[in-house]
């Protein structure tokens, strides 16, 4: 589905939201430049740390035809991937890289990078967790350029299914980068590259995996802010097939590191509990509410994946996000926790795949590095590994934050000077004495007091107020004639 975009910010609205933006990364506590030391010991490491065969003592892997698969304009290029098709299924290599190579623990970056958390986005700034030497230069899996990486091999069945997985440190050298629409393209009309063309397969099976395991994938569209001249715009789109067979490459890496942590008895699990038995009555109610009712005997991740793109399966889909909740992190050492799976994947489950934009990701690199090759897992690692949890929960409400906040003044600049139009919208779900709302365009979210249709409903509303500097916008309902 091609995406929803919105007319840009006006330009008379474009000082007051590049003011109300900086406001809100100020009030947020939002980190900026690097302090000095930190950025000498990045460009430190950027320039001694080798990455070639012969000085690094690292297996060289560059005749592997590895490439990238990235929203466009991307240039932190955390993944690098190569599938072959075989006669009994496939041999999938996927290229991680090597950030802990860049950060001597207990030094500055180090330390840093813990206070940072992860890579924050906002509309005007990227607030990166490496600096952009490492992140965006010597650690980043570019085209055409020798690169460290920890290489996963995994042999696949002709179901997908992992028979054997090994995990290499590593040079590679990655042959082309491709933005996701383009490498759609290329697929669909059979130019693609080998490792492309594999992929419908890959995912199709990976899909079927899912579906055994009870997994569920929620699909909802995504709203992202697109910088255009010297504006913004919004646009909504459940993006190109390919997201989604590539995300089943992260999600097969994470279980296979978790399932090498469990077996050593030391890491660090992305966890999530399963839906309190209430909130999956509550939710299978209002499917029959909502005229397409999950049905007894059918797996939840089933009726998810079944669900077509109507207002109303949009609005149950908005629903289902209530019992995707209460994700965080749980460390272990020596003995494994009771409860160590991702009720949302349906296995246990690890961060391992973007080590330049999310801190965890670089102990369990190491840590499964360590297990995989019979080494002992670095002291530094162990011996942190119990911080984790906090400080990557301190830095997503950050993040979730930032995130909430900028596209909320996002959506007020797109809004504002247009106080008494009618727009068209359908009702999500319902909030309070009000509902909450999806405004067809531009596409903006907000809640409506005193909006009482049913969810999947078709709605006019007035805007009645959109403030840039708040972040916020006021609708009313209309009365039909």
């Amino acid at each position: 589905m091609p995406p929803r975009r919105s007319r840009i910010v006006p330009s008379a609205a474009r000082g007051e939201l590049a003011a109300s933006l900086q406001t809100l990364r100020t009030a947020l506590e939002v980190p900026s430049a690097f302090p000095p030391d930190v950025q000498a010991a990045a460009e430190r490491a950027a320039r001694d740390v080798p990455a070639d065969p012969a000085t690094s003592g690292l297996a060289d892997l560059r005749d592997i035809a590895f490439l990238t698969i990235d929203p466009a304009g991307s240039t932190d290029l955390d993944q690098a991937l190569h599938l072959e098709r075989t006669a009994s299924g496939a041999i999938l290599h996927y290229a991680i890289a090597d950030v802990p190579a860049f950060v001597e623990p207990g030094g500055a970056l180090d330390a840093e990078t813990r206070r940072r958390g992860q890579t924050l986005y906002a509309p005007d700034a990227r607030v990166p967790l490496h600096p952009t030497v490492i992140s965006e230069h010597a650690a980043s899996l570019l085209p055409g350029a020798d690169r460290r990486a920890f290489v996963w091999r995994f042999t696949l069945d002709a179901g997908a299914r992992p028979t054997e997985t090994t995990l290499t440190r590593a040079i590679v050298r990655s042959r082309q980068q491709w933005a996701y629409e383009d490498a759609q393209r290329a697929i669909d009309d059979g130019t693609a590259p080998e490792t492309l063309l594999a992929m419908p397969w890959f995912g199709a099976r990976r899909a079927d995996r899912e579906a055994e395991r009870g997994g569920a994938s929620l699909s909802l569209p995504e709203t992202r802010i697109v910088a255009e001249g010297d504006g913004y715009r919004l646009e909504r789109s459940y993006g190109v097939p390919l997201e989604d067979w590539n995300a089943h490459v992260s999600l097969l890496t994470g279980m296979a590191a978790a399932d090498l942590m469990l077996r050593g008895r030391i890491g660090i699990l992305r966890t999530m509990p399963p839906a309190a038995p209430e909130a999956v009555a509550d939710f299978r109610a209002r499917t029959v509410a909502l005229g397409m009712p999950w049905r007894r005997g059918v797996d939840y991740g089933d009726y998810l994946r079944g669900l077509d793109r109507s207002p109303v399966a949009r609005a149950i889909r908005e629903y289902a996000g209530g019992l995707f909740r209460g994700a965080g992190y749980v460390t272990f050492d020596g003995s494994v926790p009771d409860d160590v799976t991702q009720a949302a994947i349906g296995a246990p489950y690890a961060h391992t795949t973007a080590p330049l934009r999310r801190l965890v990701d670089r102990w369990v690199l190491v840590i499964c590095d360590a297990l995989a090759n019979g080494r002992e897992v670095p002291a530094w690692a162990r011996d942190s590994l119990s911080d984790l949890p906090k400080l990557m929960a301190r830095s997503s409400a950050l993040a979730s934050r930032l995130d909430a906040g900028a596209l909320d003044r996002i959506e007020a600049a797109l809004l504002h000077g247009n106080e008494g139009r009618l727009y068209e919208a359908v009702v999500l779900t319902q909030r309070g004495d009000g509902a909450r709302v999806q405004v067809q365009q531009p596409p903006v979210e907000a809640n409506v007091a005193g909006l009482d249709q049913t969810p999947g409903s078709r709605v006019r509303l007035r805007l009645v107020a959109a403030s840039i500097a708040e972040g916020t916008v006021e609708f009313a309902p209309t009365v039909e004639p």
